[in-house]
């Protein structure tokens, strides 16, 4: 064991159990908690920003407040905090995103350039990004194959968990800066969402569990109803780890098996822009790429009325508004707003996506972005370009006695509230026009 210490440098992975990374640090001796504001989290949107500075609240607690959290690009500070603290390794868990991946090779070239090293061990998905191939080695472009592939994963290499190490010789250094700076000021009304630790995520869990997990199949896409876990914000900043949800599910229960696959889903996009870090803000199917759209003055201001939640259409309304009372909306409800924009209005998916990673408390790039693609039709193929959703049978379907449309449109069906802003049966024909004719060229 060394006596000189090492840093965890924590990233998406904001607690001390289920952490390979720290348990790999601890072992080798004293350790440095740290966390950096990189300034390209500058650009996140609030809510994202709330619940980060909650969630290392939260962690500084569990480390019985010896995190050091420095604001300044990577690089620059773990230079710093390696001057201060006579450390050479810097273990992290392993990350896959376009960004994170090109700020690790930097990190780590820097650090060789000084006798530092970089160690990357585990990482925030059940099966890491790259992991679920076929028998020849390619990748997989289809969700249903991709998730019997990744379960034999699962089955043939099950996920350890581990305690969080009681012993850790923790390390704190001074400088931290207030988290106030991060979180700033927020007017989201259901600030529950925004309060992210490991404790809060598995009373929740726990509380899904009793009441919620049987029931999943069928009570998933009613966004009247609490449904469903809500812990993807939990699972974006990697307070609760994926397999600590999957120990807990019975592999006999289809309800069970549907919150299993809604795990795999975000293994799936996950490992589709490990593969192709373009698709992060380009069409993943380049089939598509011409396809006519609307990007004019007219088009922005139609965006907006989308933003606002005054379309005149009372789910898409109530999904929009819903985003920006609580910083999040129901799954469901995502796809028929996400439908919308693309399909009626014919705007960017981008724009959406866009929106929703400014807006939403849970915004991941993989999954948001994928998710925006697969409601465009320029994505993995789950999605055909042609399926146009129609939101006042959604609504019909999903909400039947407007409880959830209700509640957050309560001027819905009186004279304030605006007309439907298109004809959405002439915009479903117009829509697969041009799909059709993106595909001819």
């Amino acid at each position: 064991m060394s006596s000189s210490p090492s840093i965890l440098w924590f990233r998406r992975d904001l607690r001390t159990v289920d952490h390979d990374a720290l348990s790999r640090a601890v072992a080798d001796g004293p350790v440095v908690p740290l966390f950096i504001v990189d300034p390209a989290f500058d650009r996140a949107g609030m809510p994202r920003r709330a619940a980060l500075a909650s969630a290392l609240a939260a962690l500084n607690a569990e480390l019985g407040g010896s995190l050091v959290v420095r604001r300044g690009h990577p690089a620059e500070v773990l230079a710093e905090v390696r001057q201060e603290s006579g450390a050479s390794t810097v273990h992290v868990t392993r990350e896959y995103s376009p960004f994170g991946r090109r700020r690790d090779e930097e990190v780590a070239t820097a650090l060789a350039s000084t006798a530092g090293r970089l160690v990357g061990t585990g990482s925030n998905y059940l099966v890491a990004p790259g992991g679920v191939v076929k028998d020849d080695g390619s990748s997989y472009a289809v969700f249903t194959p991709f998730r019997r592939r990744w379960r034999e994963r699962l089955a043939a290499a099950p996920n350890v968990m581990q305690a969080a190490p009681v012993d850790a010789d923790w390390v704190s250094l001074s400088g931290s800066i207030d988290l106030a700076e991060i979180a700033g000021s927020h007017d989201l009304i259901d600030d529950e969402l925004v309060h992210v630790s490991r404790a809060s995520a598995m009373r929740r869990w726990s509380n899904f569990r009793e009441d919620g997990l049987d029931n999943y199949r069928s009570a998933r896409d009613l966004p009247a109803v609490d449904g469903t876990s809500r812990l993807s914000t939990a699972l974006k900043f990697g307070v609760v780890h994926p397999r600590r949800l999957l120990a807990d599910l019975d592999p006999g229960s289809e309800d069970h098996a549907t919150f299993e696959s809604e795990l795999a889903w975000r293994d799936f996009y996950a490992d589709v822009l490990y593969r192709r870090p373009d698709s992060a803000w380009s069409n993943l199917d380049m089939r598509l790429s011409n396809i006519t759209l609307d990007t004019d003055g007219a088009a922005k201001q139609r965006f907006q009325r989308w933003c606002d939640g005054m379309t005149g259409f009372d789910i898409v309304d109530a999904g929009m508004r819903q985003l920006r009372a609580t910083g999040w909306m129901h799954n469901r409800v995502r796809m028929i707003v996400a439908s919308f924009l693309v399909k009626d209005l014919h705007l960017p998916w981008q724009w959406g996506a866009r929106w929703f990673m400014t807006s939403l408390v849970d915004g991941d790039l993989a999954s948001n972005n994928h998710g925006w693609q697969w409601a465009a039709g320029t994505g993995t193929d789950a999605a055909p370009y042609f399926r146009v959703f129609n939101p006042i049978t959604q609504a019909d379907k999903w909400d039947p006695t407007g409880e959830y449309r209700d509640r957050w449109i309560p001027e819905r069906g009186t004279s304030s509230y605006p007309s439907q802003m298109v004809d959405h049966a002439a915009e479903r024909v117009e829509a697969l026009r041009r799909y059709e004719e993106a595909r001819r060229v």
